[in-house]
């Protein structure tokens, strides 16, 4: 990767001086938005899970194919993006709108790089609609308030929280904060979350998560596919088939070949 980044330093907020999960994100997927010190931690991650990298495009990838099995098969029209991460190629509104240019699109961050780019979300369909809230996740009944300038909350959403999940530590408040989006949005609504586990690599991964939680931000916890489970259950959802499984094998675009697993596992419920 080039060093010749945009220096960014003057944007309100930033610190350069600790890794940050969307910067680190960036870099992973080939992007520019990104300093030493994310770069240095990605690199060192990556000695324990060679296949980082291909981690993070199968969870873009994964991005894709939820976002379009929600706008075609499903019929959802409003997507509710909570922690959108930098912008890149195939952003939500961009997979949706291609399925059905009226979709409205609504972007949740509280990264102050993420909003400097915030620019490049908004470039919606004339038939659609994509607004960006400066939120935090931890505070749902916040960002629903102010989506309801989008969003109609009376119809079904699916509600997006991919590759976010993981920073929240705890399942009491991952519970509190799924019951809370969930119990203002209505029947037919969609919840779809991808999360790191140790389920492929076991010790490579638990070395990564602790490396991460001493020299990034913010911090994050891996959880096991029967603790994703009992989260989506606890709430009442129906899981959508194949249900908690690695994010490569959720519905793949192709059964010609064995695809591969990664620790990122992805479910997807339904709200009856």
């Amino acid at each position: 990767m080039s060093d010749d980044v945009p220096d960014l330093r003057s944007v309100p907020g930033i610190d350069t001086t600790r890794a940050n999960s969307a910067r680190i994100w960036d870099y992973l997927l080939g992007g520019r938005e990104h300093y030493q010190v994310d770069r240095e931690l990605a690199d060192e991650v990556a000695k324990f899970l060679p296949d980082i990298v291909e981690q993070a495009r199968a969870d873009r990838l994964f991005l894709s194919r939820v976002v379009r099995f929600l706008a075609n098969d499903a019929g959802i029209t409003q997507f509710l993006d909570i922690g959108t991460g930098l912008p890149t190629a195939n952003n939500t509104h961009e997979v949706a709108q291609l399925v059905n240019p009226a979709c409205k699109v609504v972007y949740v961050d509280n990264d102050p790089l993420v909003l400097a780019h915030a620019r490049a979300l908004l470039t919606s369909t004339p038939e659609g609609k994509t607004a960006y809230l400066d939120a935090d996740m931890h505070q749902p009944d916040d960002i629903l308030d102010r989506a309801q300038s989008t969003l109609d909350l009376s119809q079904p959403i699916a509600i997006t929280m991919l590759g976010v999940f993981w920073h929240i530590l705890e399942d009491a408040e991952a519970d509190r904060i799924m019951g809370r989006l969930l119990a203002r949005v209505p029947s037919g609504s969609y919840l779809a979350i991808s999360q790191q586990t140790l389920e492929i690599t076991g010790e490579q991964a638990a070395r990564a998560v602790r490396l991460w939680n001493e020299r990034g931000s913010p911090p994050g916890v891996w959880r096991s596919p029967k603790q994703i489970e009992d989260l989506f259950l606890g709430q009442g959802l129906e899981l959508i088939e194949p249900g908690v499984v690695t994010c490569t094998r959720w519905r793949p675009e192709t059964e010609q070949f064995e695809v591969p697993e990664t620790d990122q596992f992805a479910a997807v419920g339904r709200k009856p």
